[in-house]
């Protein structure tokens, strides 16, 4: 960069949160910034880490050196998006006709890069996203001002559910989770916990070091079933759990409260015949009376001609052909999703 003649400017040291007279934001190991750092990450993950990454992505162990670790650099700007669709398509190149595991990953992240303009769209067409259910059906769904304490027994990662916990102390310590765990911790806390997006959002946009607003707020809508034309997807955290952390690595490593419960029981402790002992909160809410009761209120709104009208109308403003079908699905009872359906995601 030249500016009259200055080859170079140093800005200095950036400042900490105790510099700008702010309270510790909770990043004990957060991740390195600036241009380098950002070069090194799209090298090692186009021909190293990147490998498994259509698979690995989804677990909070595999997908911290799976994914790329790119939406920070992409958020704060040392990095373009452009930058990484030209690499992975000159790599795409290399590998073609391989074995390895390569072309399907390098196809899948290019696909998320897609995406990720696809919701930065979404912002730029509709601003009020970011206040106002996209569909209007549901304003008001949730009722008046969120209950206090399970919005703050979310925020700490003190639900009792110990894989949410986990994934909230782990994004509080590193700024970054994987988009699975990401879907989960707002799911819980729209469904199970019935807390309104517009108190929980806010939250995470805090704890994200690659908050994107064009991303954030469209997929915080879809995974609290407020679009009107997304499948609702209620996550069973237990269940995600026992799928994501089948040893409890992860889980005991946020939870340390549960060292010493028996994997069997690390998920539901509370079954566990020594949980008088542990110094773990019971947890907030029974999960599968909770999922049920979310399920009900949130599909008896999508009944009715008016409901599919709107709906349409978000369609062809927002979204891909293919959602037409869930809008013309007449709002039959939610049906188990196919292996392979799409996943939407909020980091690389």
């Amino acid at each position: 960069m030249v500016l009259s003649g200055i080859s170079s400017i140093d800005p200095g040291e950036i400042p900490s949160a105790s510099n700008l007279g702010l309270a510790p934001d909770g990043i004990t190991d957060g991740q390195p910034g600036g241009r380098a750092h950002a070069l090194s990450l799209l090298g090692s993950f186009l021909t190293e880490r990147g490998q498994t990454y259509r698979t690995a992505m989804s677990t909070p162990l595999e997908g911290a050196t799976a994914c790329s670790r790119l939406s920070p650099h992409f958020a704060w700007g040392t990095m373009t998006v452009r930058e990484a669709v030209q690499a992975t398509a000159a790599r795409q190149r290399e590998v073609k006709g391989t074995r390895e595991g390569w072309v399907g990953s390098l196809k899948s992240f290019q696909a998320r890069l897609a995406w990720r303009d696809h919701f930065t769209q979404k912002l730029e067409d509709t601003p009020e996203i970011e206040t106002r259910c996209l569909h209007s059906a549901y304003e008001g769904l949730r009722g008046g001002p969120p209950d206090t304490e399970r919005l703050g027994a979310w925020e700490r990662g003190e639900t009792g559910l110990p894989f949410v916990d986990a994934c909230m102390r782990s994004l509080i310590a590193t700024g970054w989770l994987n988009f699975r765990m990401r879907s989960m911790l707002m799911a819980v806390a729209s469904y199970h916990l019935w807390l309104d997006w517009r108190a929980t959002g806010p939250h995470l946009a805090r704890m994200f070091t690659d908050y994107e607003p064009g991303i954030h707020w469209p997929q915080v809508q879809m995974q609290s079933g407020t679009t009107g034309v997304n499948t609702v997807r209620i996550y069973n955290p237990i269940k995600q759990g026992h799928d994501q952390d089948p040893q409890g690595v992860f889980t005991r490593r946020w939870v340390p409260e549960l060292a010493d419960v028996p994997t069997e029981f690390l998920q539901k402790p509370w079954e566990w015949e020594e949980v008088g002992s542990l110094r773990y909160p019971a947890p907030i809410v029974d999960v599968p009376a909770a999922a049920k009761a979310a399920r009900e209120a949130v599909w008896s709104v999508r009944r009715g001609d008016a409901f599919r009208a709107e709906a349409r109308a978000v369609i062809e403003k927002h979204a891909s052909r293919k959602d037409l079908r869930f809008v013309n699905d007449r709002a039959r009872a939610p049906r188990r999703r196919k292996r392979g359906a799409r996943q939407l995601s909020f980091d690389l």
